[in-house]
Order: C-alpha cells, then structure tokens, then sequence
C-alpha cells in the first residue's frame, strides 16, 4: 500500500493519541483512514475511587491493546497498566500476585479473559455484552454492563463476612457458656435442651439484616490507590 508523507505523519498522530487504525485502500493505493478508539465509561473513575476505599489495595488495567491506546484510558484514573498482554500473560499475572499472598479480582468481558478469570480468586464477567466463554468461567456474571454494580458486590461480600464472623462468636460463646453451666450442675438438662434453639433463632434474626439493602457511599473525590 502506497503511503505519502502526509498521510504517514497523519497516521503516527493518531497512533500516539492511542487509536486504532483501519485502512482503505484502492489498487494498492491508500485512500482513507478510519481512527477508532475505547471510550472511558462515566462510571469507571468513581468506581475504581470507591473500591479503592473500600480494602483493595491495588487496581490495574490488563489489556491486549497497545501501550498508547491503555496509556490514554488510564490518563485520567491513576492506575498502572499493561498492554499488548496475551491471554497467557494475564494469567501470569494474576499468578504472580496469588504467589504474594494476594486475593485477586478479575474483571473482564471477552475471549481473551476468560482464562483470568477463571484462575482468579474470584472472576466477575460483564454479561449484557460479554462473551459466552467468559460468563461461563467467571464466579459472578452481571446482567448489566454497570461498574458500579462492582463496588456493590463488595459491599455485600463485606456485610456477609461480618455477619458471619458474628454468627460463629455467637455461637462459640454460646456453647461454650452452656457447657459451662450444666458440667457444674447449674443448668438442669431438660432446661439445656431447650435452649437448643436459641442460637439457631438468634442466627436467623442476626443473619436476616443481610435482606435489607445497604447502599455503598461512592467516593467521588478521593484518590485511586496504585
């Protein structure tokens, strides 16, 4: 394909802009350039601000894109990137950080990222446009392509940790006390055995909060931790 010096200094401006680049060409001889990039979801950037204040320590763009396209994506969030990864790669990577100790969340969409989402700790797909592959691998598949919907599924994820940490010292402290009282003689084992029930109602009742809906604060104006 035939290129003149305009045309290739035209071509080298919107490749740093981070575009990609489509070409048409008659006998050989180009006639057209179509540059296409990613938009920026609204939501992204307060997203990846709330999480950031919500216990996850480091956030990062993996992507099989170029380094000028994740470049200009990532401008305006504070947050490191890797380009050019191959499916392969991006398992790696969330190897290496298992391999610290690490508990990793993997977002993705496509083909490319259904093998990292699937050796994450927990793999969330964007379904309303994902690829079949990737809702098969991934643990969690959201009906809507909504970022904020991730803030609130750690949000969920946190109250039920706690409601469940509650439930087991309930519980321990419970028995143990109970034990304590009837090998001393103190609780009568007719009363014992009906106090059975107790911590099975006190479970349901503490663990019934978690059907009330508690919305997640977003954090408009607070930095990205990297």
């Amino acid at each position: 394909m035939k290129v003149d010096h305009a045309a290739q200094k035209k071509m080298d401006s919107l490749s740093r802009q981070g575009k990609t680049l489509c070409f048409l060409e008659v006998d050989q001889e180009l006639i057209g350039i179509l540059a296409t990039s990613d938009t920026l979801r609204a939501e992204v950037p307060v997203s990846l601000r709330t999480m950031s204040t919500m216990g996850i320590k480091r956030i990062e763009l993996l992507t099989g894109d170029n380094e000028a396209s994740a470049r200009e994506i990532t401008k305006d969030l504070n947050i490191p990137f890797r380009a050019n990864l191959l499916p392969q790669d991006k398992i790696e990577i969330v190897k290496e950080y298992q391999a610290k100790g690490h508990t990793v969340i993997m977002v993705g969409d496509g083909i490319n990222d259904a093998p990292a989402l699937s050796q994450a700790n927990i793999g969330i797909a964007m379904g309303a446009r994902g690829t079949d592959i990737a809702k098969e691998t991934a643990n969690i598949v959201l009906l809507r392509d909504d970022w904020k919907l991730i803030p609130q599924i750690l949000g969920i994820a946190q109250r039920t940790m706690s409601v469940v940490k509650m439930n087991l010292v309930f519980t321990a402290v419970y028995n143990v006390v109970g034990i304590g009282l009837a090998a001393f003689g103190i609780l009568p084992p007719v009363l014992a055995a009906a106090l059975q029930s107790v911590p099975d109602l006190g479970l349901l009742g503490n663990s019934s909060r978690l059907l009330k809906a508690r919305p997640v604060k977003f954090a408009d104006k607070v930095p990205v931790k990297t």
